[in-house]
């Protein structure tokens, strides 16, 4: 595989646009597709998601929308909703085309500009923007602003951003993004810590250790997500497409400690391209699964590694 992103799966393009200035910006990813999600965190800002259950009226979505800004940064899918109308895609009401575009958010208000966050303009830019090409990332489009160990505090954190890999199998490709803003420290595959919360001196703090002795724990803000998308060209109906989604978690638990918090907003999206959806044998089913869970602990440590080459600073 030459392409070894998301746009590796046959039908998807990614699109980013951003602020540098202001350190925000969105990730559009473009179908259609049939999707499911799993919400994991209890931080969450989210649009549309109720497209995404099984038994939901609409067939397919036609994009999805990751983004910063908090809940301001759903403006944004306005943007990308007037785009694919203009292009006739959406959902036959019968009286218009509605384009389905589920959203979700990560906090990033205060670490550049405070008065600037996603709004329809990049929305629709993020569209213009989007190709097959290999997903750029680091400190692109909803990764601009991200950051990882918010432990102790913007100065001890370190930058992180958006992060990509897949991988054939069989006949299918299975490819995951990531966009880390997590509270807590990213793992590499052995467990050691590869970016997080630090201290002065530099040294990683463990956020995990730190918190077990909790008369030490320092005070810090509740304002962190990792959004996660995972696709593959297999012809997954929307209720494996939810257990893809779900199983996918498992990534996220290795690779992101602590996780699935009490300020985490997390969230995965899964989607399939196949415009047709059969029931694959359980053995395809759990090899798809375990394809995917590679892919995203890929995407995750690559955030990172993207966030630190593409420039982003030390502190949020």
């Amino acid at each position: 595989m030459t392409n070894q992103s998301l746009t590796a799966v046959p039908g998807l393009r990614v699109g980013h646009a951003q602020d540098r200035t202001a350190r925000t910006g969105c990730t559009v990813i473009i179908g259609p597709f049939r999707g499911a999600v799993h919400v994991a965190g209890f931080a969450t800002g989210t649009r549309e998601l109720h497209v995404l259950e099984p038994n939901h009226l609409v067939p397919a979505i036609d994009a999805v929308l990751l983004t910063g800004g908090s809940a301001f940064g759903l403006a944004a899918a306005d943007g990308v909703v007037a785009w694919l109308e203009e292009r006739g895609r959406g959902f036959d009401t019968g009286v218009a085309r509605v384009p389905i575009v589920p959203a979700a958010v990560l906090f990033d208000l205060g670490v550049g500009s405070a008065d600037r966050r996603p709004d329809a303009a990049m929305g629709r830019a993020a569209c213009e923007a989007a190709t097959d090409e290999p997903v750029r990332e680091g400190a692109e489009g909803a990764g601009t602003g991200a950051t990882v160990g918010k432990l102790l505090g913007p100065a001890g954190s370190m930058p992180s951003g958006v992060g990509s890999f897949a991988v054939q199998f069989g006949s299918f490709v299975v490819g995951a993004l990531a966009v880390v803003n997590a509270f807590g420290d990213v793992l590499a595959a052995d467990g050691s810590i590869i970016a997080g919360a630090r201290h002065p001196a530099g040294q990683f703090a463990n956020t995990a250790e730190v918190l077990r002795a909790a008369s030490a724990a320092p005070q810090f803000r509740a304002d962190n997500t990792t959004l996660a998308v995972v696709a593959t060209d297999a012809p997954l109906d929307r209720s494996a497409l939810h257990a893809l989604a779900r199983q996918s978690a498992n990534a996220m638990a290795r690779r992101i400690s602590p996780v699935f918090t009490q300020f985490d907003g997390d969230v995965i999206f899964a989607l399939s391209t196949s415009p047709d959806a059969r029931e694959l044998a359980p053995a395809q089913r759990l090899g798809i699964a375990s394809a995917a869970q590679f892919a995203l602990e890929m995407a995750i440590e690559r955030s990172v590694s993207g966030g630190i080459e593409s420039g982003g600073t030390e502190s949020a």
